[in-house]
């Protein structure tokens, strides 16, 4: 699809671009309306939807093009995919932080369902760096120990979230999440899903995520040859544009479960999204040929995790402490993530 797309004009590419970054946004809306509709519905806690359901589907392009770059041997792309887009999906919630709420994001959760995947998505990563550290084993089948053993915790990880969730053992004494409105709640929205079966939610979820897919797969494409054409393939400017196109479905969908009250829901659409992205490496392993995925990790993409785990390890802390105080309209904790974003950048920028 890239190649085809870089034969045509670039205002073509443009249209292409622009026609599908306003696909994803309005399924992206969409997705989290029914998801928050089918959590109160099916009494799924709202950090659980937003960490499984609601980050698979966002996830979708971003696999798709994981599975299709470790099939042609890309090994530094798809690690890059990976794991260079973590502090930025992070980073939205503070852009989130910043324009969308009154207090910090993090005073807003009701449960400790949040601080759970901050920590666990922190020993993940800190998991793969070890395994880095210490270097991958190649197993008969052709993928690495490693990357078995970060699918195997990835499930256990889900698992003991979803006994969690429903368990509820810990209960703040103040709940700001109960306590103040929700700040622009789509009543219209709930309006409208509230009239519609449990089907009729799952079906329009299921449509929302082949939209996400299809639009989000357009939307990498074609930013990819707009940074082919320009001449910016290779360059800082051209792993920007990718890596923004791969996260633009966990922006809407963040946006809008902000908007209905879903803070929880979104906070956990970036974590699931996050421990998605560690979870990938096998698929891509089991496609990628010759050694084990693993042992293709640069400096840069070290960098990266260790960026991921620093962002998290401050929002960890932000939801322990639940702090109302604000710095320039958003919460401490997400200023500093900002801060480190902004780091990160220039890290980056150097490396490539």
């Amino acid at each position: 699809m890239i190649p085809v797309l870089a034969q045509f004009p670039v205002p073509v590419t443009f249209a292409v671009f622009l026609g599908a970054a306003i696909g994803v946004w309005l399924a992206g809306t969409r997705l989290a309306i029914f998801a928050d509709a089918l959590a109160a519905r099916k009494r799924i806690g709202q950090a659980f939807m937003g960490l499984i359901f609601v980050a698979a589907a966002t996830s979708l392009p971003e696999l798709v093009t994981t599975i299709y770059g470790a099939h042609i041997g890309e090994a530094k792309l798809v690690l890059g995919n990976m794991f260079g887009g973590i502090t930025m999906q992070t980073a939205i919630l503070a852009v989130v932080d910043l324009f969308l709420v009154s207090y910090a994001l993090t005073s807003y959760p009701r449960g400790p369902t949040s601080v759970l995947e901050a920590a666990l998505l922190i020993a993940l990563l800190a998991m793969l760096l070890g395994l880095h550290a210490v270097g991958e084993f190649a197993l008969p089948f052709g993928i690495g120990l490693g990357t078995l053993l970060l699918a195997l915790a990835y499930v256990g990880i889900v698992a003991m979230l979803r006994h969690y969730d429903g368990v509820q053992s810990w209960i703040p004494v103040e709940s700001i999440d109960a306590a103040l409105p929700h700040l622009g709640e789509d009543s219209g929205s709930a309006a409208s899903t509230d009239q519609m079966g449990t089907a009729g939610l799952v079906v329009g979820f299921a449509l929302m995520g082949a939209a996400i897919l299809i639009c989000g797969l357009a939307l990498i494409a074609s930013s990819a040859a707009i940074a082919e054409q320009t001449g910016l393939g290779s360059s800082f400017v051209g792993m920007t544009l990718l890596a923004t196109a791969t996260s633009l479905p966990e922006v809407s969908t963040t946006i809008s479960a902000v908007r209905i009250g879903a803070y929880s829901m979104a906070i956990s659409n970036i974590f699931g999204s996050n421990l998605l992205m560690v979870a990938m490496v096998l698929p891509a392993d089991l496609v990628y040929r010759g050694a084990p995925i693993l042992g293709k990790i640069d400096k840069g993409t070290a960098f990266a995790i260790i960026s991921g785990i620093l962002v998290t390890a401050i929002y960890l802390a932000g939801l322990i402490i639940r702090s109302r105080r604000t710095f320039l309209r958003m919460g401490i904790d997400s200023a500093l993530v900002l801060l480190v974003y902004l780091i990160t950048l220039v890290v980056f920028y150097h490396f490539s």
